[in-house]
């Protein structure tokens, strides 16, 4: 039996915790049992870090999302055989890829009358799922924004030749852009992923015909199940669909059909049925297939996602704890996005909480055991820790640090990060 072909977009936070559950969902897809996955690290390598960012990457996978990758290493065109024939057969192998950060000209430019786009497209026509995120997306459609040119060093607005493997494996011709509703700016507008609107119209007014814009929001994915021909958006927040400055947007739990995205593209381009199009878009009632799957009540999801991490523990498998806390702390951060304040949500807050003090005493349980057993484990608490501080989120930071020091870990803060030792017998 063949895997699916699936082809998975995400904005950005394609190693964050919002984005685990997107990743476990779509490793699902291919069965029980291992799933050979590989990282196509040609995005950021021409980065100094390049090591560290294929290093943090294969933790992310390892701890939030409980699966094993490898890296296909492909940093640049002046590699050599051995090096390129390795990367080309880990990406034939994995039924599992994903490229992600860096830039996107860069990528294309390493890969350009090489062997890499052929293994990619592999994927997506004789089966697997390929996932390309933040700059790899951005590579994905016909034209391509060469976003650090243009935002970085101020050239002007243009578009090169992309991959166009969406084309392939859709029929869509269209410009993907991720990071759609970046708001870093601050006082100025990095929307479209840094380009702000009066870039995108110049862009736009530039585009070959018949192709549209695929904004993909941060934190979402749009998943495109090639052999069901449906679209479904996941995560955080939407896909916009946008055509001479006039948009449809598809918000986080829509399911459409592939063909629905053209059809939408179409239409705004013929400026008819602006009022239908917005309908298809936000779900309403009207059109058969377009209507969003409600998401969970904030009081099921607690309940189902405590039930996961309280089995897991019984199980003694901590990655699967860990990632039922992370999907919780998802559903907490999309529900305060929205302008949630609930009873639901302080209860929600404060199981939260309370699965961190039985992931610690776990932890306690096991504190004698050696350090490469316990690592991934308080390595993962100390990502919900960072993630707390970094939120401002103070009393849940101090609360981690409480439960592994009663555990006998030692954490240490200082300039170069966070450290921790485990407590000599008999210490304190």
């Amino acid at each position: 039996m063949s895997d699916p072909r699936i082809l998975a977009i995400m904005g950005s936070g394609e190693t964050a915790p919002t984005m685990g559950k997107v990743h476990r969902s779509l490793f699902a897809r291919l069965g029980n049992g291992p799933v050979p996955a590989a990282i196509l690290d040609t995005p950021y390598g021409f980065q100094e870090n390049a090591d560290d960012l294929s290093a943090r990457t294969v933790s992310y996978f390892a701890t939030s999302v409980g699966r094993p990758v490898t890296v296909a290493s492909y940093r640049s065109r002046d590699v050599d055989a051995v090096t390129l024939a390795s990367a080309v057969a880990r990406i034939r192998e994995a039924r599992y890829v994903m490229a992600g950060p860096g830039s996107p000209s860069y990528a294309l430019r390493q890969w350009a009358g090489g062997p890499i786009p052929d293994a990619l497209r592999h994927k997506i026509v004789d089966g697997g799922i390929l996932t390309m995120a933040s700059a790899a997306a951005l590579t994905l459609g016909a034209v391509t924004v060469p976003v650090y040119e243009i935002y970085k060093v101020g050239e002007e607005p243009r578009w090169l030749e992309g991959l166009d493997l969406l084309a392939v494996a859709t029929g869509l011709r269209a410009a993907v852009v991720p990071h759609y509703d970046n708001a870093e700016g601050g006082n100025h507008d990095t929307r479209f992923c840094y380009l702000g609107e009066r870039r995108l119209r110049i862009l736009e007014r530039a585009l070959p015909e018949g192709t549209f814009v695929l904004g993909v929001d941060g934190h979402t994915a749009l998943v495109l199940d090639l052999d069901t021909g449906t679209a479904a958006v996941a995560g955080l927040g939407g896909v916009t669909v946008r055509v001479a400055g006039r948009s449809a947007r598809f918000p986080a739990g829509s399911e459409v059909s592939i063909g629905a995205l053209g059809e939408v593209a179409r239409g705004l381009a013929a400026g008819e049925m602006v009022d239908a199009l917005r309908e298809i878009a936000e779900g309403h009632p009207g059109r058969a297939g377009t209507q969003p799957r409600p998401a969970a009540p904030l009081r099921t999801e607690v309940v189902e996602l405590e039930g996961a991490f309280i089995d897991a523990l019984a199980r003694h498998h901590v990655s699967d704890a860990v990632a039922a806390l992370l999907d919780l702390d998802s559903a907490i951060a999309a529900r305060v996005r929205a302008g949630e304040d609930s009873p639901d949500l302080d209860n929600a807050s404060a199981t939260f909480r309370s699965l961190i003090v039985r992931l610690g005493e776990h932890a306690g349980n096991g504190v004698r055991d050696d350090r490469e057993m316990l690592g991934p484990l308080v390595s993962a608490l100390l990502d919900l820790r960072a993630k707390a501080r970094d939120g401002h989120d103070w009393a849940t930071a101090d609360l981690v640090r409480d439960r592994l020091t009663i555990a006998g870990i030692e954490v240490q803060d200082g300039p170069d990060g966070t450290t921790w030792t485990m407590a000599k017998p008999g210490a304190g």
